[in-house]
């Protein structure tokens, strides 16, 4: 071994003998050696008498290692079982949170849909009752209506677009900024926003309901194609995206799975923050090259969901 080596001591006794009769050696030899034999003599000893050499071979270490010996507490079984028990209960602790910050968001978001939604529903079916009292039906106010609640939901997401790069990253990161980080409990900063949203949606619900008219119907369509849009919103980007509550089949649906892959890039900047639309959002990808980055994406979400 290359740490070891092979130390010889050769001590040699002062006690000689001389080679006379020797019980493994037969008969003393009746002749002496010739001269010449005696003459050579390289060691310098005289061959009629010859000192007892005893070689010891001495296994010894190169470098003795004299620093102390550390206890690795990985080959402790009893340090291993704390450690397993520790990250288990870190583990479990943090699923029960998780668990409890999603119930906690469930409910308000199925109180607010099933509250606006019912609220909405009313209200519609009320204000075309009250309108056809007097026999005739107010078509052109039905019309503007609709027409109106649709235009908003859309012109909601082109307002968002805008915000969301203008405001949101802009002045209002602040606010904005908890949306990126990891969320501590079921609430973040970031959900002042859907109240600041709801704001105009409920004032013109109320102005269009308590009124008759173009313009009360006008404004009524409004109100509920925002109401539309944010109730949109929140089940894709709150609950498809981001996991704050289960959103059950429309996972499944294609375009929505397009839809949270694209916002799922914007939270990585790969792309300067874009898209910072929602729903047209694999459209702003489009723009800039990013749909290889968008199918894999796709195809990542696609395997932890069937996880």
């Amino acid at each position: 071994m290359s740490s070891m080596a092979a130390a010889i001591s050769v001590p040699c006794s002062s006690r000689s003998f001389r080679m006379g009769r020797m019980p493994f050696l037969g008969q003393k030899p009746t002749s002496k050696f010739p001269s010449s034999v005696r003459k050579f003599d390289p060691f310098g000893i005289r061959l009629g008498r010859i000192s007892s050499l005893t070689v010891c071979f001495v296994a010894g270490d190169k470098k003795m290692d004299t620093r102390p010996v550390e206890m690795d507490s990985s080959t402790n079984p009893v340090a291993d079982s704390e450690v397993v028990t520790n990250s288990n209960r870190v583990v479990e602790e943090k699923m029960a949170r998780k668990k409890s910050e999603r119930l906690t968001y469930l409910v308000a978001a199925i109180m607010s849909t099933f509250g606006i939604t019912s609220l909405a529903i009313m209200a519609v079916y009320y204000r075309f009752s009250w309108q056809m009292e007097g026999g005739e039906v107010p078509y052109v106010e039905m019309f503007g209506t609709f027409a109106l609640s649709v235009g908003a939901a859309v012109g909601m997401e082109y307002w968002a677009r805008w915000a969301h790069e203008a405001l949101w990253h802009a002045s209002l990161w602040h606010m904005h900024e908890s949306h990126h980080k990891p969320r501590e409990g079921p609430f973040e900063l970031n959900d002042v926003f859907a109240i600041i949203n709801a704001v105009p949606a409920i004032a013109l619900l109320n102005y269009g309901f308590f009124h008759k008219g173009i313009v009360p119907g006008l404004c009524f369509g409004a109100g509920l194609g925002i109401t539309v849009f944010g109730m949109a919103y929140m089940f894709v980007h709150d609950g498809l995206v981001h996991k704050r509550f289960q959103v059950g089949p429309i996972a499944n649906v294609p375009y929505l799975r397009k839809v949270a892959a694209a916002h799922q890039l914007h939270h990585t900047d790969k792309f300067n923050g874009v898209p910072y639309g929602l729903f047209l959002g694999p459209k702003e990808l489009e723009e800039v090259g990013g749909d290889e980055e968008l199918e894999k994406e796709i195809q990542r979400r696609i395997k932890l969901y069937n996880k």
